[in-house]
């Protein structure tokens, strides 16, 4: 634990992402850490985010143990190979394997290890400064790979970090884990790293497999001889309102909470359900992003004694939706008092005049949003409603079936 800064007087802890900014497969991919660059620019410019609040990752040799647990040693050695400048054409070729080619969706790139295991690094950090009571809530943003597979690559993800955290959780407290994740695409490979394990819960809300990657996520994927009944899968209609997605959320997470008891959440936050984002057919708002964490932040307090990390994930709406979706988080997180003004005023109140900041010119961005939360009274109304509102709640009386 060297070099570790003194505790922190606050009681909620942002991981600093920097160290994770490497993690960037070209300019033009969607999955960018210029999104949390934004994040903060709009937290600081709501003077919502201080020095005191932000610790450190692990260093990356510790990092670097977790991953060997729970990451096939080939494909760690893969990654390793083809981080490098000038890759070895031999490693060039079974890059596909690994899910690694170059013109993949997870393409290799130079210093790959090193930057997803810092990825790693910070999600560690925030487990382990929460269970160990240092603090009761931490969030690291350029966490939530949760497609990555023990022996190879999926989904923008290479190292699975929020199995890594959950993997930590287990081996150095014997803590039972609820993860809960709320990306639009299911979260794969978080469940099947525990699809075995009774003492840890995935619950995964999701647009169904049916029609959006990864192809899975569905009611009876329920775990897995002594894990069975410890997984549970919301797999939502495309065109799914606010209304149905937070109705099926909101009692899923209760029944599960209640029933599994855990001793602390983890929590993933991709927020491309939104009606915005380019690579889905979820048509939900800002509000879901204002009241998802609220409800996972009262289960916290219920079951874990406040015990909660979470961590970021999806979304490539970056302008007008992450930013936005991630702050809205982090304030919920620490109990900032701008959220009394968000959820009182029309629409959320208005954004910061002076963010975001000035643009770098060969970017230009689409015509942003002036409030914390969306207008959809000016939104077009959605066809079929009532059938896509009626296919959810059947689906969720399926899912929850196994629940006691």
């Amino acid at each position: 634990m060297k070099g570790r800064r003194p505790p922190l007087s606050s009681r909620t802890i942002w991981v600093n992402n920097k160290p994770s900014g490497r993690y960037c497969f070209s300019d033009d991919h969607p999955f960018h850490p210029f999104r949390v660059e934004l994040t903060e620019d709009l937290l600081r410019e709501c003077g919502a985010l201080t020095k005191e609040q932000i610790m450190e990752p692990f260093p990356l040799g510790e990092a670097e143990q977790v991953i060997r647990k729970i990451h096939r040693k080939d494909y760690i050695d893969a990654v390793v190979a083809l981080s490098t400048d000038k890759p070895d054409v031999h490693m060039i070729s079974n890059a596909e394997q690994y899910g690694l080619e170059a013109d993949g969706d997870t393409p290799y790139f130079p210093g790959m290890h090193e930057a997803t295991a810092a990825v790693t690094a910070g999600s560690l950090a925030a487990a382990e400064a929460v269970m160990s009571g240092r603090a009761d809530r931490a969030l690291h943003l350029a966490g939530g790979l949760h497609h990555a597979f023990p022996n190879r690559s999926s989904g923008f993800c290479v190292y699975n970090d929020a199995a890594a955290a959950i993997t930590y959780l287990r081996d150095k407290y014997k803590a039972r884990v609820l993860y809960i994740d709320t990306d639009v695409h299911h979260g794969d490979g978080v469940q099947w790293f525990f699809y075995t394990d009774p003492d840890v819960f995935t619950l995964s809300i999701h647009e169904t497999g049916k029609f959006l990657f990864p192809g899975s996520g569905f009611a009876h994927e329920r775990g897995d001889s002594s894990g069975y009944g410890s997984c549970l899968n919301l797999s939502m209609e495309p065109y799914t309102e606010d209304e149905s997605w937070l109705e099926c959320f909101t009692e899923a997470v209760e029944n599960v909470a209640r029933s599994f008891r855990p001793d602390i959440i983890v929590s993933q936050h991709g927020c491309d359900a939104h009606a915005f984002d380019p690579l889905a057919h979820i048509h939900c708002s800002m509000r879901i992003y204002r009241e998802m964490p609220k409800i996972i932040h009262q289960l916290a307090e219920r079951y874990t004694q406040g015990k909660w990390v979470a961590l970021g994930g999806g979304g490539y709406d970056h302008w007008r939706v992450v930013p936005r979706a991630w702050s809205l988080l982090w304030l919920e997180m620490c109990g900032h008092p701008l959220l009394s003004q968000i959820d009182s005023a029309a629409c959320g109140g208005r954004l910061p005049e002076r963010w975001p900041p000035t643009f770098p010119s060969h970017i230009q961005p689409p015509d942003l949003p002036t409030t914390w939360l969306d207008d959809v009274s000016s939104w077009a109304p959605m066809p079929r409603r009532t059938e896509i509102t009626a296919k959810n709640k059947a689906m969720l009386e399926i899912a929850l079936q196994h629940i006691g």
